[in-house]
């Protein structure tokens, strides 16, 4: 009787010091290093100006207006749903399926991503007439990994120019100023590809505008 005594107090003894260590002290360690370190990352990376969030610098958005820089193909459309999503279609299917992350997971010569990208170089096309189709950069088209990448290559920056300074009133060499200005070097220098922030950059144009004074 003592020894089951003796196994149960210890594995008790256990429990207790494994949630104080693992439940308590780990988790508020590391929200601490968190917070002090990475504050602003460990809060989502917003942006905010004048007390308003427009954005968090990490996570992609669906730009659709001319006077804006366009960003990547997202196949969850960066989480963002109006209450139609969540209504079945004729076939039974619903555009929303949650919040999460993802690529359209398509097969190279599946009909459907043949489909997708046609239409997407099209709806390009059309709002860019100035651009050749063999010219556009293949991340306009496609989707990242992830479905939420905030960054588009700075070529695919550059062939939005005409577009924008059009939509905007902006001259073409502000919107170039603009690119170089978000431009982000490759990692270490070597790692990746210099890209440009599409959240960052639209809030340059959104300024140089003058929305922010209105």
């Amino acid at each position: 009787m003592r020894k089951i005594f003796d196994s149960s107090k210890q594995a008790l003894l256990m429990t207790i010091a494994m949630f104080i260590v693992c439940g308590l002290i780990y988790p508020f360690a590391v929200t601490a290093l968190a917070q002090g370190v990475f504050h602003q990352e460990a809060n989502g990376s917003l942006i905010e100006m004048d007390g308003q969030v427009f954005g968090a610098e990490l996570i992609g958005q669906n730009f659709t207006a001319s006077e804006y820089f366009w960003g990547r193909v997202s196949s969850v459309n960066y989480n963002v749903y109006t209450k139609e999503d969540t209504i079945p279609d004729d076939k039974g299917q619903v555009n929303y399926s949650g919040v999460s992350s993802g690529t359209f997971n398509y097969a190279p010569t599946n009909p459907e991503l043949q489909k997708r990208i046609e239409a997407d170089i099209e709806k390009f096309l059309l709002a860019n007439p100035s651009v050749q189709r063999q010219d556009i950069p293949s991340d306009l088209m496609t989707a990242s990994g992830s479905g939420l990448d905030p960054h588009i290559s700075v070529k695919a920056a550059q062939m939005q120019v005409d577009r924008i300074a059009q939509a905007s009133g902006l001259s073409k060499e502000e919107i170039n100023k603009i690119i170089e200005a978000n431009i982000e070097k490759r990692t270490l220098g070597v790692f990746g590809e210099d890209k440009v922030n599409v959240l960052m950059a639209n809030l340059e144009i959104r300024e140089k505008m003058g929305i922010d004074k209105d």
